[in-house]
């Protein structure tokens, strides 16, 4: 019999374990996709960043690699204001880091669309079993295209009444990330301190609050982690960066050799990378750019300023300029292949509810 307490969303979501492995724009791949979902979780890509070629190959290599069902997802941000001021301050304070890494000049800023029609078309072609958001929702008629397609809808939540406006919009499930997880925050509701609540006390708040799935995600490493977010009352978890040491990742050896010597101290959020407030590792681009945050251009139009940056200090293999995206779990991180890693988290939290089950 199984100790797992929850099953709704596992069939509704057709996955044998509630595990979601995050969709990590730049270290998800399809192969890492296709290892999760074939392991019983459920593999997801993070095709924000990615062209509609990129975008359609990958899904498609998904698709035709398991049967299982995937995850799709996107950033929904709001269009950027153009302010050449801002830009060219940034521009400027970037200048001497391209000088440094041998670049040359700072290119002009440019931006990433957001969720558009032509996402739309990509998404109703393709048919995903899954599709999630981050920084909110796309317009009713997109929403409800997608909806009205029969696919199954997530999107991030950091307090609770950005969860109840998800649930108000006709959000399949929540997923409550918590101060502690890697990456972007997924707060659409400005001011983004609005946001800053532990994944601890934010889960069960959120559970209270609406009458959908909650899947928690922030700071969860291994099987403990799991447990207690069910009895917290989620239905589901999200692990990110305790898939990045997988060798299906797309994640640098440097940033891996990064992950594998973190402390559960030396994450911070920072503005620095792309204009919104991310959580990642510290780095030496992370300390000398404490205090700017006044001049960055809006996300992402500093994104792709700061791209050639990241680049370069990978293609050196210092770690000074990469963006080091990781949860305060990152000390627990285990560079196992993603199925054996499911399976170890899988044995690990069915021991800790059966040794808390009460006796029968």
């Amino acid at each position: 019999m199984s100790a797992w307490p929850d099953t709704e969303l596992k069939d509704r979501l057709g996955i044998r374990y509630p595990i979601i492995q995050a969709p990590m724009a730049g270290a998800s791949t399809p192969s890492l996709a296709i290892a999760v979902s074939e392991a019983g979780g459920l593999g997801s890509l993070g095709l924000s960043m990615h062209t509609q070629e990129a975008l359609r190959k990958d899904c498609t290599t998904v698709s035709e690699g398991t049967a299982a069902p995937y995850n799709a997802n996107f950033f929904v941000h709001n269009e950027p204001v153009d302010d050449p001021e801002r830009a060219n301050n940034t521009r400027s304070l970037l200048a001497a880091y391209y000088r440094e890494l041998g670049l040359g000049k700072v290119p002009d800023a440019v931006s990433v669309p957001s969720f558009n029609k032509t996402h739309l078309e990509a998404v109703l072609d393709l048919r995903p079993p899954v599709v999630s958001f981050h920084f909110g929702l796309p317009d009713d008629d997109a929403f409800k295209a997608i909806k009205a397609a029969g696919l199954f809808t997530l999107s991030s939540a950091t307090n609770v009444a950005e969860a109840c406006e998800l649930e108000a919009r006709g959000i399949d499930a929540v997923i409550a990330q918590g101060f502690e997880a890697g990456g972007h925050r997924g707060t659409f509701s400005e001011p983004y301190e609005k946001g800053h609540v532990g994944t601890l006390a934010l889960v069960p708040q959120i559970v209270d609050a609406v009458s959908i799935p909650v899947i928690a995600a922030g700071g969860i490493g291994d099987g403990r982690g799991i447990a207690a977010a069910l009895a917290l009352g989620a239905s589901a978890v999200q692990l990110g960066t305790a898939f990045l040491t997988c060798p299906e990742s797309a994640t640098h050896p440097i940033y891996r050799r990064e992950l594998n010597e973190a402390r559960d101290d030396q994450t911070r959020i920072t503005h620095a990378f792309s204009g919104r407030p991310a959580r990642g590792l510290e780095n030496r681009y992370l300390r000398e750019m404490t205090g700017h945050e006044g001049i960055y251009p809006d996300f992402p139009i500093l994104n792709t300023l700061t791209g050639p940056l990241r680049k370069a200090s990978a293609n050196q293999n210092n770690p000074d300029f990469m963006s080091l995206w990781s949860g305060q779990s990152a000390a627990m991180s285990r560079n196992l292949p993603a199925s054996e890693l499911i399976q170890l988290l899988v044995t690990e939290t069915e021991s800790v509810l059966e040794r808390l089950a009460p006796a029968r």
